[in-house]
């Protein structure tokens, strides 16, 4: 098989994408290309105008689209035994607020153009190959990630997600104030229950993505891919925190019960419980962020009365994460009876661990080795649409190296030489597992 990643094709189709977004053009001069800060959030006019030119793509090179009640959108090339399960791959094209052009859109670009690689080399897949590109892998609008593939892996339940409301800013000019998901995806034209979105078990019999590492270790090292054998476990809690408020000077130190100080306690506990349980089992792997902090009434000469917080923990083992979350708790009680607040705490989701499957991780390193790939074994620190296949499907993913491990800012880049080295193995990956 002569197989050729066209490199000029798939990156001037990265910066169309890029291009489509609420940010203004933003140039870095220490990249050897322009780069562009990305905001392009599920159903919004961006993102209903990104899918369309990618349905345009997936059209002309003569594939076949579908998409979901949810929008998750199917592109499949259709093999000689329809009988048989799929070979998947893909990603998200949805990005957070002022992020990079790199993150999911290269699983979805790379997807497409591995799919026309091989056929523009006269592969003819005997199992059916398809690109997914899922709808809202970020939580920025409806506060939980991975929407489409925890449908489609059946981890969420359906009536719930409908009822999840749209969190977009109140200035954002998109903002449906006060409308259920399922309010939003119908008004962008996405109907049907989304019961109807699940996929059976035998839906595929492999699922590989691609996508940049997000960390630095790849390009710390020179390896040219990491090959993933697991995907840590994430859990996503809100606090509301509750105490008295009123004027700076006059509420004085000894009747205070200030919120932001309390919140403050809780930010560094539970950072210091993360820190002890990698410090107790001599690794890196427990990681808690707190991002954003809402103070009420956020005057500079207000005592802050209410304060809501988002607390953001990962793991690849759910033991340990867990033995923090009980320690963080255990300090919560402490802060609500030393400060006199009280903590309200809302489970957002608490997600297993995914592994990767041993067959797939084995065809990748052959692959590796053959096209003489330095390749690495690793773990994935964030969590992808890959957590949640891994309920339905046997996965993998590959990763390519990312500038600094820089993610989620405008800086974030890959070059084009390890972006077409990556979508070289994921068409020798899908290529093979289609013929098995």
């Amino acid at each position: 098989m002569n197989l050729t990643i066209n490199t000029e094709r798939l990156m001037r189709e990265l910066h169309h994408l890029a291009s489509l977004t609420n940010c203004p053009p933003t140039s870095d001069a220490s990249l050897p290309v322009p780069t562009q800060a990305v905001t392009r959030i599920v159903f919004t006019a961006r993102d209903l105008e990104a899918r369309a030119w990618l349905k345009g793509l997936a059209d002309e090179a003569g594939f076949t689209v579908r998409e979901d009640a949810i929008g998750n959108t199917f592109i499949r090339w259709h093999g000689s035994d329809a009988t048989l399960c799929a070979v998947g791959t893909g990603s998200h094209t949805d990005a957070i607020p002022h992020a990079g052009m790199y993150d999911g859109t290269v699983g979805v670009l790379g997807g497409l153009e591995a799919m026309r690689a091989l056929k523009e080399s006269g592969f003819q897949p005997t199992r059916s190959l398809e690109l997914l590109m899922f709808t809202s892998e970020e939580p920025t609008r409806f506060g939980i990630g991975c929407l489409g593939s925890r449908l489609l892996g059946s981890v969420l339940d359906p009536e719930s997600a409908d009822a999840l409301l749209d969190r977009l800013p109140e200035t954002d000019s998109n903002a449906l104030e006060g409308l259920t998901l399922q309010q939003v995806r119908e008004a962008a034209d996405f109907n049907g229950s989304l019961a109807s979105v699940a996929l059976p078990k035998d839906y595929y019999s492999a699922w590989v993505e691609l996508h940049i590492e997000q960390g630095p270790l790849l390009e710390r090292e020179g390896i040219d891919l990491g090959i993933v054998t697991g995907i840590a476990a994430p859990a996503s809690y809100r606090y509301t925190i509750e105490g008295f408020g009123g004027h700076a000077g006059a509420l004085l130190m000894p009747d205070r019960r200030d919120a932001l100080c309390a919140a403050a306690e809780m930010i560094l506990s539970v950072e210091r419980h993360a820190r002890a349980a990698n410090a107790a089992a001599g690794g890196v792997d427990a990681v808690a962020t707190v991002g954003m902090v809402n103070v009420h009434p956020g005057a500079v000469n207000s005592v802050p009365s209410r304060v809501n917080l988002p607390l953001d923990i990962r793991d690849t083992d759910v033991d340990r994460r867990n033995s923090v979350m009980t320690a963080f708790h255990a300090d919560i009680v402490a802060i609500e009876r030393a400060r006199q607040v009280r903590v309200t705490e809302e489970l957002i989701n608490a997600d297993a661990p995914a592994r990767s499957d041993k067959r797939i991780v084995e065809a990748l390193e052959k692959i590796c080795e053959t096209e003489n790939i330095r390749y690495k074994k690793m773990v994935s620190r964030a969590y992808h649409d890959s957590s949640f296949m891994a309920a339905i499907a046997p996965i993998a993913m590959v990763f390519i190296p990312c500038r600094n491990g820089v993610s989620h800012r405008p800086d974030e880049y890959s070059t084009p030489e390890s972006i077409a080295l990556g979508t070289r193995v994921l068409a020798l990956a899908m290529a093979k597992l289609s013929s098995e």
